[in-house]
């Protein structure tokens, strides 16, 4: 689909919203809410397992009304977990398996909530922590890589839960979810009306103020060793979120990149993990 059809058809469903605001609210919210927190893609039809995740161990764990899929690569006994971003899944590592498989440890890779063959419809940031405390209590990762939304997980989980890592890697993670909110309303061109519905919902079902959930602010003064890699290009997740992250954590090293965009994908860049995951 054309950037032009995108921008048109974000630009309706808004439209749509906005008028049946005045009309019919708590409808007019739960469209909204619904387009922000709901995947259109990422999902693992099981018959149609990715060549990468058919070729590790398939474990599924069961928390709440939650079924959590996860794939185990073995090795020794270090772990490495992996953590995954929007509309993706656990496939997404295939390139950066390569280079991990060298160290000998074991890695584990999660299908986010909504996601691969995880369940649900709806995914956020708290559940997906939820997910990845699941993980880290049978498993006891030393290792967490995450990708763009995912490494904004692991700085919420890590804020929430303070898991003793020894190393935490974010790649293309965004830091403050009140940019990923903007931008949701800039998109569709969402009226104060519907605004302020979502920020009071927030609030009330997650506890959370807006303005705090920042993995800058999670990981402020945080002593674990880490490597935040983002590239100068990504327009994704811009580039200025990685600084932010970085300049709160001081113990991370800030690797700039650049013609990567969000994906990441790069030898050189795996390679200096893995090199900084053998120190």
């Amino acid at each position: 689909m054309s950037k032009i059809i995108q921008y048109c058809l974000a630009k309706s469903i808004g439209a749509y919203i906005n008028i049946l605001s005045y009309v019919a609210p708590k409808k007019a919210f739960a469209i909204a809410y619904m387009f922000f927190s709901e995947p259109r893609k990422g999902k693992i039809d099981p018959v149609k397992i990715p060549k990468t995740l058919q070729k590790a161990e398939h474990q599924t764990y069961f928390f709440k009304e939650h079924q959590i899929q996860t794939y185990i690569w073995k090795g020794n006994e270090e772990i490495i977990l992996l953590v995954h971003g929007w509309e993706s899944n656990a496939s997404r590592w295939k390139k950066l398996l390569p280079y991990l498989k060298k160290t000998n440890k074991t890695i584990i890779a999660i299908d986010g909530p909504a996601h691969g063959m995880s369940s649900g419809k709806e995914f956020n940031v708290p559940i997906y922590a939820e997910f990845i405390d699941q993980v880290v209590q049978k498993y006891n990762p030393s290792i967490v890589i995450g990708h763009s939304i995912g490494g904004n997980a692991i700085a919420y989980f890590q804020s929430i839960y303070n898991h003793n890592f020894e190393k935490i890697i974010l790649l293309g993670a965004p830091s403050d979810f009140k940019v990923i909110l903007e931008n949701y309303f800039k998109m569709l061109g969402l009226n104060l009306k519907i605004q302020n519905q979502f920020l009071t919902y927030i609030k009330q079902r997650f506890t959370i103020v807006i303005d705090d959930f920042s993995a800058s602010l999670f990981l402020k003064n945080n002593t674990i060793s880490g490597i935040i890699a983002h590239d100068i290009d990504d327009s994704v997740v811009l580039f200025e979120e990685g600084k932010k992250i970085a300049h709160s954590w001081k113990a991370a090293k800030f690797m700039e990149t650049k013609g990567l965009g969000h994906s990441m994908h790069d030898e050189n860049l795996y390679q200096s993990i893995v090199d900084f995951i053998e120190e």
